[in-house]
């Protein structure tokens, strides 16, 4: 069993690994996608935003040409990769007494911004660039957020004394425009990865749960079963050794201590069987009227003499009679008086109650034994929850296999009725059944 927990644990761990590893790398190409594509925009936006400057200067540069004599001609000067031929044609132009238009500039600019969908946050700076000097500007927002857009000067002085740059202060309603599809395709990839991690790391959990539950199982029912046949086997073996021949007090009571046993182990594979009937929904319950005093006094009687430990029962029958299949019930009440004898103190008091509303009886088995703790209380009727709950059952030194809770909620569940625990741990626990009134078929 070691090696069977030491190979699931390692192979929940490299899962566990792989998983991490697999998230990491989703997440680290995705933001590269993104950082990559967010930069390519940026350029983008950048190398717009020159052409956008640099077309507004022209027609500003233009409607200030128009304002001179008729046949005046303008000489370009060098040009080269810094210098644009346009350059000469603003400096002449300012040489001869038509200085450049800021807020002619300014208009046109703001225009053409729009119509290249750049936005309406920017702010248009002249500049010397010899000396850094900011010499004027004009624009909607001269603050600029960090992700602004800041493209190449234009030079409109071929000395650089004066530069004109254009900066989109404020791209942010651009860049979502441009990556809104891409951001909304991201976070719907992120959300099922994650989604599908978190659910695989579920079934892990589960599957772990479950492989621990059937070790646990299997690892009680060898050890719980060990017992009663290793009585049954001993009994048999004085019985037919014929050593008891003589003596026919003690060999009726090694038989009846044999079939004490037998019946044991018949009851829980009845138990296992039942069990498996009611949740493949392959059962149906014979009901009927059942008066509750006989059977609730037959069991008491029964337990009382079985018990080991004082056991005292008080009945409090509203409603005398309920609706239910007589063999099954029975058999729930055995399992719910059993398990408050299993886990009490030195004395058990029991109290059985019943009562009826417009929908269902209400029974109530009441002890005040060792009571169940709130976590306890989540998984109670859980299949082999106590086999489960290895160290609470080796705690209260109770044999068993976590079934018999299990076989009273699926009863009850059979007959259309509902099952509820309310206990304080150390005080008390009391169970309460609804059974339905009448139901013609379940």
């Amino acid at each position: 069993m070691k090696n069977i927990l030491s190979i699931r644990n390692k192979t929940t761990l490299y899962v566990s690994i792989l998983t991490f590893v697999g998230l990491i790398s989703v997440i680290t190409l995705q933001s590269i996608w993104l950082f990559n594509t967010y930069r390519l925009i940026e350029n983008n936006i950048q190398k717009e935003s020159y052409a956008t400057i640099e077309k507004a200067l022209e027609e500003e540069g233009n409607m200030r040409f128009g304002q001179t004599p008729k046949g005046t001609e303008i000489i370009s000067g060098p040009t080269n990769d810094t210098i644009p031929p346009m350059t000469y044609f603003y400096e002449r132009l300012s040489d001869m007494g038509y200085p450049m238009s800021l807020h002619n500039l300014d208009s046109i600019a703001a225009e053409l911004l729009i119509q290249n969908g750049l936005g309406d946050r920017y702010y248009i700076y002249v500049i010397n660039l010899r000396t850094g000097e900011k010499l004027n500007g004009i624009g909607t927002q001269k603050e600029s957020s960090f992700m602004a857009i800041k493209p190449k000067y234009f030079p409109i002085r071929s000395d650089y004394t004066q530069v004109v740059q254009l900066i989109i202060t404020n791209p942010n309603k651009t860049f979502l425009e441009r990556m809104g599809l891409l951001i909304i395709a991201t976070i719907i990839i992120m959300v099922f990865v994650i989604g599908c991690i978190t659910y695989q790391i579920k079934i892990i959990s589960r599957i772990n749960k479950i492989s621990q539950i059937r070790e646990d199982f299997s690892y009680a029912m060898v050890h719980d079963m060990k017992t009663p046949l290793t009585t049954i086997f001993t009994a048999l073996s004085f019985l037919h050794s014929g050593r008891l021949d003589d003596k026919p007090e003690t060999k009726e009571k090694f038989f009846n201590v044999a079939k004490e046993e037998a019946d044991r182990l018949l009851t829980l594979t009845n138990k296992l069987l039942t069990i498996s009937k009611l949740e493949n929904k392959k059962m149906k319950m014979e009901c009927e009227k059942i008066a509750l005093e006989p059977m609730l006094v037959r069991l008491a009687d029964k337990f009382k003499v079985k018990s080991h430990k004082p056991v005292s029962f008080e009945f409090d029958l509203q409603t005398p009679e309920i609706y239910a299949d007589a063999e099954y019930i029975e058999e729930v009440f055995s399992n719910l008086i059993d398990n408050s004898i299993k886990y009490s103190k030195e004395r058990v008091d029991i109290r059985i109650s019943s009562s009826k509303n417009d929908l269902y009886s209400i029974i109530k088995v009441y002890d005040n034994g060792l009571g169940i703790s709130e976590k306890d209380q989540l998984g109670i009727f859980n299949k082999y929850e106590r086999a489960a709950a290895g160290s609470r059952s080796r705690r209260k030194k109770a044999a068993g296999f976590g079934l018999g809770l299990n076989f009273v909620q699926q009863v009850i569940e059979a007959h259309k009725g509902k099952i509820f625990v309310n206990s304080i741990e150390g005080e008390f626990t009391e169970f309460i059944i609804y059974l339905p009134l009448m139901v013609k078929e379940l």
